[in-house]
């Protein structure tokens, strides 16, 4: 978690911050020159604290399993050794003897400019709930075991990326964006933080495995290749939570197919789920359609018999009006969407689970006037439940903000040109480098931001040779399907399998 964020209110093209061609979200102010990012001049930032450690419990499918769960910060240094960034992690390792067969998990969010809370909250040991329908900012965020945790199969280190969380570059705004934001920087620097920690915890020996979530799904294929390759460690697994691999569907969207084709088979399986009939064999009726008959009549253009069939069987799939759908040319624009499918009940939905909804303040304003349902409701949560675990569980007392989304890191971020806006060719050098790496690719259906059948064609697409060892499972729910209890445990009991976990 997460994509672009505020963006979208403005009905912004993208899903994924790497490959938007902007935010709409306000810039704030900038700081002055000599201003590091996050917190003022470097000379006045108060120092990190040594990495603190505490002993904990959970109960994992009936057992109890102890661990300890450490926060502490790793430095990044430029060319002449230099401490230029501070990358605060959380890791939570199992007690008892070291198992050298035991794996270790890296974590990454997305964003660009999201902290890795919302995957310690999935996948850790702990958890506090968010992002389903009927959530509330104000609920109480005290943590309690999560059945869906990985904690019983793998140690986890969570990372957060600088400018998220409490990470921070010490050196200028201007400093700052070229050394950190921006595709290719950003995994060069992430790469080394990962090595560094296998390093300084002697883990090197140990299976490897990497997870990232939305954008930090983009991250994932590009840190195992740079990892294979320039710092000569082996992932032995890649998780690959609701990400976009291509900004191939965000372009040309008046003539191709494909950003219409990425975004049909969520919203009707949106519907089928408030229907209650949402079922692999419907949401394999969808794609036969949308890689068929769909995508040709698309190509049509204004052909009137096409449009004719793109207005029937669209507006059958979705449940929208006949008449919004002809005028829509049978491509729906997401945004537009999530106002019209719910506008009888005055509700919106939101970009990144689209049955979840919430009061539309304005709803007689010619555009959505508030930001993505999901995202505002998240923060409070989230942020409350992260800085109280790390400052009075753990004990790593820390000055400062804590970033669970940055606008500043999202809006300062170099979206790059030609190979900078996929990852699918890392993901296709990584499996080809490695015959034992295996890749499992998962999604919620009704995720508007990163849809699942994006990911459907690049799984398709694989070389013959990489058939089985890169899949795809698919959740109900959306963005962040693992917030429902039995998403969550299918999610877990699939990644078990990845890792030959019994």
């Amino acid at each position: 978690m997460l994509s672009t964020w505020k963006s979208w209110t403005a009905g912004a093209a993208l899903a994924i911050g790497v490959m938007a061609g902007g935010n709409a979200m306000a810039q704030d102010a900038k700081p002055a020159p000599d201003t590091a990012a996050k917190g003022g001049p470097a000379a006045e930032l108060p120092a990190f604290p040594a990495d603190k450690s505490v002993k904990q419990t959970t109960v994992l499918a009936g057992k109890t399993v102890a661990y300890t769960a450490t926060v502490g910060s790793l430095p990044v240094r430029d060319e002449k050794g230099k401490k230029i960034a501070e990358v605060v992690f959380t890791a939570y390792t199992l007690d008892g003897p070291r198992d050298p067969n035991r794996p270790v998990t890296f974590a990454f969010n997305g964003g660009p400019g999201a902290a890795s809370v919302y995957l310690n909250f999935a996948l850790g040991p702990k958890r506090v709930q968010f992002g389903a329908e009927g959530d509330s900012p104000s609920a109480p965020t005290r943590l309690q075991d999560n059945p869906a945790s990985w904690m019983d199969f793998t140690d986890l280190v969570f990372i957060d990326a600088v400018g998220t969380g409490f990470s921070r570059s010490l050196t200028t705004p201007e400093e700052t964006k070229k050394r950190f934001y921006g595709v290719k920087q950003d995994i060069d620097y992430l790469s080394r933080i990962v090595f560094d920690w296998l390093v300084k915890n002697e883990r090197l020996q140990s299976p490897k495995y990497v997870v990232g979530e939305s954008y930090g799904g983009f991250r994932g294929p590009r840190l195992t290749y740079t990892l294979q390759t320039d710092y000569g460690v082996g992932i032995n697994g890649l998780v690959l939570v609701s990400p976009l691999l291509s900004s191939a569907g965000r372009t040309a969207q008046e003539i191709s197919p494909l950003p219409a084709m990425w975004t049909l088979p969520s919203i009707a399986a949106a519907k089928l789920e408030r229907e209650g009939k949402l079922t692999p064999a419907a949401i394999k009726d969808v794609e036969d359609y949308t890689r068929g008959e769909y995508m040709v009549d698309l190509m049509k253009g204004s052909d009137p018999a096409a449009l004719d069939r793109l207005t029937s069987k669209v507006s059958a799939m979705t449940g929208l009006d006949p008449t919004y759908v002809r005028r829509a040319g049978g491509r729906l624009e997401t945004q537009s969407f999530l106002r019209e499918v719910f506008r009888q009940t005055g509700r919106l939905g939101s970009r990144y689970d689209s049955n979840v909804t919430s009061l539309d303040p304005f709803p007689f304003a010619p555009e959505q006037e508030i930001n993505d349902p999901i995202l505002d409701s998240i923060i409070a949560p989230t942020t409350s439940a992260i800085v109280d675990f790390t400052t009075r569980t753990v004990g790593w007392k820390v000055e400062g903000r804590y970033d669970a989304l940055s606008g500043e890191v999202n809006q300062a971020w170099d979206r790059g040109r030609g190979p900078d806006t996929e990852s699918v060719t890392d993901l296709r050098k990584s499996v080809s480098v490695d015959p034992k790496l295996k890749v499992l690719i998962v999604h919620g259906y009704n995720d508007l931001s990163c849809p699942f059948f994006a990911s459907r064609l690049v799984v398709d697409a694989m070389p013959a040779t990489a058939n089985g060892r890169v899949t795809l499972s698919n959740y109900p729910g959306g963005h962040m399907f693992y917030s429902r209890p039995d998403s969550g445990a299918a999610f877990r009991a699939d990644v078990k399998k990845l890792y030959g976990a019994n």
